[in-house]
């Protein structure tokens, strides 16, 4: 299921930072006095009860005119594009001003949901909400304190009843492919390559896609949605709202994809930014293809691609259960491997093991190597179950939720990949306390 995406909005120094650091549970958003302090988006996964979303926080607005200003305003409407919600933070402590008008006015010309959060509220009993916020015609203005977590629930449960729950739009049986990378990994060339002709403009100069291109493909009975996406650059780097605009979009095309293909250069390979697209495919739970582009181009020895691999391995530990594959976009080379493998990791992807077998199976992984002890009291698994698909994600039901060690969640992770495949997909655990009714 592709999540929604929250953005949070409003003047400087009002608090919007640090609503997000307590809405994502980290301290991901500089925060400070000083406004002005956040002046690019920063974005993160988050979850509320049962549903997760994307959560962005922006630049704050003011009525000044000269140049950050408009760089951020800027990018401020690129969020709101994208967001399906926004949250409209005021500072309860202080009287409006000018800029929280204008803020009021641009997200009223917006068109999206939109809930209004009164942040700095210490004393729900006594504070009194400013009647002129009721003038924003944005609906009812919720209080809350970020900075304590006070009232953070209710914010979200508005929030989220904007947003209807949607499942993905293609059709069942359609395999959807999103390609992401660096600027000039040859993403475009792949994609005309797998297609046979020139349906997407490809050109040396780096950032000559600017947004995520949807390509039908039909081959050998599979269909498949082929999304060429802007190659995503380092923070520093990024510097128009239009790259800034590219860098959503391929987030957003890594969301709604089943399999996220990282395209690396062979010439240049790996750097911090190829972690950095690998960080986003893991955290939204895709599974996942590495591909090295133009290998045609690299010197080899018989050595050359065990070298390589070991080199990938070592920089995205975090991917090791993604396949790697050597192509050329230019020659061909092994590309005609890359739909097989795609179809392999997305049977991995969509795989279930019935609960009998699969209980029957921790049994016997328990016996050979038993948990370990938390804090001498024994830790237990009582009873396991799949809940879903994309990415298998399997509920432990225990006897302390605290005794399930990363180490032994690891053990087991690897067990099931020995058993049952699960190439190229993560793989997620779930616990759940057992209780006389469990």
């Amino acid at each position: 299921m592709e999540r929604a995406l929250v953005a949070i909005v409003g003047r400087p120094n009002v608090g919007k930072s640090t609503l997000f650091n307590r809405i994502a549970q980290q301290r991901l958003a500089i925060v400070e006095d000083t406004p002005g302090v956040t002046r690019d988006r920063l974005y993160a996964n988050a979850k509320w009860l049962e549903r997760e979303f994307l959560l962005i926080d922006t630049g704050g607005v003011t009525d000044e005119s000269d140049h950050i200003q408009q760089q951020i305003r800027k990018q401020v409407e690129i969020a709101l594009e994208e967001a399906d919600a926004v949250i409209m933070v005021v500072d309860g402590r202080a009287p409006l001003t000018s800029s929280d008008h204008q803020v009021a006015a641009f997200l009223r010309k917006a068109k999206r949901p939109v809930v209004l959060a009164v942040n700095k509220i210490e004393d729900f009993g006594i504070q009194q909400i400013d009647p002129e916020i009721y003038g924003f015609g944005l609906g009812e203005p919720i209080p809350v304190s970020a900075e304590h977590g006070r009232n953070i629930g209710d914010l979200l449960d508005a929030v989220l009843a904007t947003i209807p729950q949607r499942e993905n739009e293609e059709e069942l049986d359609t395999i959807r492919i999103t390609l992401a990378g660096r600027p000039n990994a040859g993403k475009s060339s792949l994609i005309n390559a797998l297609l046979g002709e020139e349906r997407v403009i490809v050109s040396d100069q780096p950032g000559t896609t600017r947004d995520a291109i949807d390509t039908p493909l039909m081959h050998e009975e599979q269909r498949y949605l082929l999304v060429d996406t802007a190659g995503i650059r380092r923070k520093s780097k990024v510097e128009t709202p239009v790259e800034y605009y590219s860098v959503l979009r391929a987030m957003r095309a890594i969301e709604r994809s089943d399999v996220a293909i990282l395209v690396i250069d062979a010439t240049r390979g790996v750097a911090e930014q190829d972690q950095r697209i690998g960080g986003m495919i893991k955290d939204a739970g895709k599974a996942c293809i590495i591909l090295v582009n133009k290998w045609d181009l690299i010197e080899k020895d018989n050595q050359t691609m065990d070298n390589y691999t070991d080199q990938i391995r070592d920089a995205l530990n975090f991917l090791d259960y993604a396949p790697i594959l050597f192509v050329s976009a230019t020659t061909g080379q092994r590309l005609t491997k890359l739909l097989p493998l795609v179809n392999q990791v997305m049977e991995a992807y969509t795989f279930r093991i019935s609960t009998n077998r699969l209980n029957h199976f921790i049994g016997e992984v328990i016996a050979l190597h038993h948990p370990p002890s938390n804090k001498g009291r024994m830790f237990k698994i009582y009873f396991t179950r799949q809940l879903g698909v994309k990415p298998p994600t399997f509920q432990f039901t225990v006897n302390d939720p605290d005794g399930f060690h990363f180490s032994y969640q690891r053990y087991l992770e690897n067990k099931l990949r020995e058993s049952f495949g699960f190439v190229g997909t993560p793989i997620k655990f779930e616990t759940k306390i057992k209780t006389k009714e469990s």
